[in-house]
């Protein structure tokens, strides 16, 4: 019976090849355009004209136990060239055991002290802020609200340039995010390279197209009218949902280069891989929960959508011929726009392990029961490094149809994706190089034997978010602070 079975799967393989070759065609189909992000990242990024009039402000800064860094931050925001009249900043003191209450009021901050140990994720924090706010001030008396971490540094002219943006009508704003501690391992100097690689194949173009970028956690600035009724985003990761959700209501998401702030990156890999498997959780839950709405976006554009300010837009405009053109030009940025946003939140590793465990280990371990395997190459693929080593060395297998040829099928296939996997790694140290040499100016100087070594660490960011991702599936995760420590100021960075 068992025989059977596994012959009848074996017999399917052909098929099942296909489909596979297939769905990986149409995914590489419908990921293609971010090739164009690459080039346009390259040369261009979207420009703001001076702002002419200073806007008023709140800083939103959710802290748990940061009296060691948050002092510095406010010193970066105090130090403003804004008018700083027309900015308030908040400090939700979240659950804190130490002083980070007392620093943060030193330093002049409006202070508001939560203890809430069943509501534990930043967004919680960032919720009951709002709320605060909302009672002792009004959320509509600040036309802006930017949201710091607390182990941030802003460069002195930054609140300056996001007001040119926000300025210019812009609702929603990333801004460059640099790194005070980038060479103090490599574990840190990953992140660093991950974060200026978004901006280069993320934030530039998505901006100079008028699309969405995503946003990042902290350091960006958004109108009143997104909370308007409130923060609701209390997820693992509450920017995934921010983002998705603004751009299902149809807003853009734009990004000013000239708005530098830079963050602490995590030292300590058992700290990496709990914040990386936090934020793969957030993205299976942000996909699941916004996927569909964005889905129906690209089809529908903004027939569904209703929101107090899509409405009183509507009844503003008048049905003039450019009011129409304009009009089918924003409705293929929205769906467009909805179409790149799905695409990020879309979990194809997670798609593509399941694939390819079904197809490659299971149907074609049953194909090579029953037709045995026959001058297999050892170093099959289509990477460089493949090519190069089967230019240099001949290694086939060969095995009968049988149980052997079964077990042989299933090792030689793990092998050839452990193979692929390295290899794609390898490859992808130029993104390193690239970023080294294209933000060269902008990168804190440091000694080019740990340029070459942070080259050559980089592919574990991505190799660590893949399996992070394949964890969360099954893993419960709960939110836990990040420890910082960096007693580096914004001084520093800039002698």
């Amino acid at each position: 019976m068992l025989k059977e079975i596994i012959t009848f799967v074996g017999n399917t393989y052909p098929n099942a090849k296909e489909i596979y070759n297939s769905i990986g065609a149409i995914f590489s189909i419908m990921l293609a355009y971010k090739t164009i992000y690459i080039i346009i990242g390259i040369f261009f990024t979207r420009k703001f004209k001076p702002a002419k009039k200073n806007h008023k402000y709140a800083i939103l800064i959710a802290a748990r136990n940061e009296e060691k860094v948050i002092g510095n931050l406010l010193d970066s925001i105090n130090k403003q060239d804004y008018d700083m009249k027309k900015v308030t900043t908040f400090v939700v003191a979240d659950n804190c055991t130490d002083n980070t209450a007392k620093v943060a009021k030193k330093h002049g901050a409006i202070v508001y002290e939560r203890h809430d140990q069943d509501r534990r994720t930043k967004g919680f924090a960032l919720q009951y802020l709002c709320e605060r706010i909302e009672e002792d001030y009004g959320r509509i008396s600040f036309e802006g609200y930017f949201i710091f971490d607390a182990d941030n540094l802003l460069n002195k002219d930054f609140i300056s340039r996001m007001n040119d943006s926000f300025d210019a009508g812009c609702k929603i704003i990333c801004s460059y995010r640099n790194t005070k501690n980038f060479d103090e391992s490599w574990i840190s100097s990953t992140y660093a390279l991950h974060w200026i690689r978004s901006v280069r194949i993320n934030h530039r173009p998505r901006s100079f197209l008028r699309l969405a970028t995503n946003i990042q956690g902290t350091g960006f600035l958004f109108s009143n009218e997104i909370i308007k009724d409130g923060w609701k985003y209390t997820s693992l990761t509450e920017d995934r949902a921010l983002t998705a959700d603004a751009v299902a209501q149809g807003y853009q998401i734009t990004y000013n280069n000239d708005a530098i702030f830079y963050d602490e990156q995590p030292t300590n890999l058992k700290v990496a891989l709990r914040q990386r498997l936090r934020w793969s959780r957030g993205h299976l839950e942000a996909f699941v929960e916004t996927g569909p709405y964005l889905f129906i976006n690209i089809f529908f554009g903004k027939l569904f959508l209703k929101t107090k300010w899509n409405e009183e837009k509507k009844k503003k405009e008048k049905r003039t011929f450019k009011s129409i053109i304009l009009s089918i030009i924003e409705s293929i940025r929205h769906r467009f726009a909805s179409y790149d946003t799905l695409m990020q939140l879309t979990p194809f590793s997670v798609i593509n392990i399941i694939r390819w465990l079904i197809v490659s280990v299971i149907i074609y371990s049953c194909y090579s029961y029953v037709n045995g395997i026959q001058n297999l190459n050892l170093f099959a693929g289509g990477t460089y490094i493949a090519q190069l080593l089967r230019s240099e060395f001949n290694v086939k297998v060969n095995f009968p149809p049988g149980v052997i040829a079964l077990f042989a099928g299933l090792w030689t296939t793990v092998w050839l994706r452990i193979f692929y996997r390295i290899t794609v790694y390898i490859e992808n140290t130029w993104m390193a190089i690239y970023v080294f040499f294209i933000e060269r100016k902008r990168i804190i100087k440091m000694p080019w034997y740990k340029k070459l070594l942070y080259i050559l660490t980089w592919p574990t960011f991505d190799i660590i978010g893949r399996y992070t991702q394949y964890v969360a599936l099954f893993k419960k995760i709960e939110w836990k602070p990040i420890p910082h420590e960096s007693k580096v100021t914004i001084e520093d960075l800039q002698k």
